[in-house]
């Protein structure tokens, strides 16, 4: 991977105008950054604009890289790919049924009116 700084907005617009979009992560009026992953000719690129630190561009060697890169970059934004597989519901059972169970011991139910 190469990475290079840049210091105008307009440059890494006329960059991306000449490219063509894979994926655009991020959003400059929700977050700090967005990345558009490019690609021009045999060239992966990330284009990162940011309005909190430097812009860079970078360049990637290879698909996999490329492709690594964008994943990390969904995960840091939050719009990492949804796992259907991994298992939660079991334990979200399990803290259902001890809740069930502690609220059964703090509550008797009972006649408390000789008590008054």
């Amino acid at each position: 991977m190469e990475e290079l700084e840049v210091l105008s907005w307009l440059t890494l617009d006329s960059i991306k105008k000449s490219a063509d979009i894979v994926e655009t992560v991020g959003n400059l009026q929700t977050d700090h950054n967005m990345s558009v992953f490019a690609v021009i000719e045999d060239d992966l690129l990330e284009l990162c604009y940011s309005d909190s630190a430097a812009n860079y561009l970078r360049r990637y060697e290879d698909r996999d890289e490329f492709d690594a890169a964008l994943e990390q970059r969904k995960e840091e934004v939050g719009e990492a790919f949804y796992d259907e597989d991994q298992e939660f519901d079991k334990d979200e059972e399990e803290e259902d049924e001890l809740e069930e169970d502690a609220s059964e011991e703090d509550f008797e139910t009972g006649d408390e009116s000789d008590g008054y």
